[in-house]
């Protein structure tokens, strides 16, 4: 049982977990547009979150961002070198209007980390800026590259699916808020830090409700879509609701991070039991 609960351990802190979820919000929205995503960018994105959501993780407390302070960290570092390659190896087949979409994520998601401001901070130090990078960065990569490495425009569908990722990462980030309360610098002015743990519950229900609503503003919108937004709807609300400050060791770090895959899911299973009736 010890080796499972390392090896379990592992897959959550090398950011194995998180990168399926962000994976499988390219299939959704490959779904959800009707679009043929290449395969070179699933891998991309895969390989590409493990080793940017790493170094944000480890690099920022490391010395020169490089030299990291114990065996498990390194063996986490080594494993995202190799993710690295191989994300880096998938560029070479990504067309070129991804690539510069590449870059402006890659910027944003730089200034979010790296000391590029006086006084040795970044954007992350920003009071309530830290969760609208983290969102805008996931929604332009789940929905931008993916409608840009097959469609010529920006569609309205494009633009509201973009949004809605937007308000859904928002949602999810309310629970890591919460539970990050007690270590948080006060200087930092996260959302909790500002109304309350009660106010930012709100605020999350604000969101989901939102996220919900702007369902109905998509051209194309059939059963499957509702089905499955209403049943996500409602687990988001669950998954506030349940929220706390003292959390259980995985609620937020594998529960949550879940939901992406339980939207793919839902999507999946939704489709084939609406075409089977």
């Amino acid at each position: 049982m010890s080796l499972i609960n390392k090896i379990f351990d592992f897959y959550l802190d090398a950011s194995i977990h998180v990168a399926l979820g962000i994976f499988s919000l390219v299939h959704v929205t490959a779904l959800t547009l009707n679009i043929s995503v290449p395969l070179e960018l699933y891998f991309f994105i895969f390989f590409g979150s493990i080793s940017c959501y790493n170094f944000v993780k480890f690099g920022v407390e490391a010395e020169k961002y490089i030299l990291v302070a114990n065996s498990y960290q390194k063996n986490i570092q080594f494993f995202s070198f190799g993710c690295l390659l191989v994300a880096g190896y998938q560029l070479f087949f990504l067309s070129e209007r991804v690539f510069v979409g590449l870059l402006i994520l890659a910027a944003i998601t730089g200034l979010y980390a790296l000391p590029v401001l006086p006084k040795n901070k970044n954007f992350r130090s920003f009071s309530g800026l830290k969760i609208l990078i983290v969102a805008a960065v996931w929604a332009g990569t789940t929905v931008i590259l993916p409608a840009i490495s097959q469609l010529d425009t920006i569609s309205w569908n494009v633009k509201v699916e973009t949004f809605q990722r937007f308000l859904f990462v928002l949602i999810l980030l309310v629970p890591f808020e919460i539970r990050d309360l007690k270590y948080d610098n006060a200087a930092l002015k996260t959302l909790p830090q500002r109304v309350g743990v009660k106010g930012a519950k709100m605020i999350g229900y604000g969101w989901t409700i939102l996220f919900y609503l702007i369902t109905f503003l998509k051209t194309d919108l059939d059963c499957t879509h509702i089905l499955v937004k209403t049943i996500l709807f409602l687990v988001l609300l669950l998954l506030i609701y349940k929220t706390e400050l003292n959390q259980k060791k995985y609620f937020s770090s594998f529960w949550v991070e879940a939901i992406p895959l339980l939207w793919w899911l839902l999507f999946i299973v939704s489709k084939k039991y609406i075409i089977l009736l």
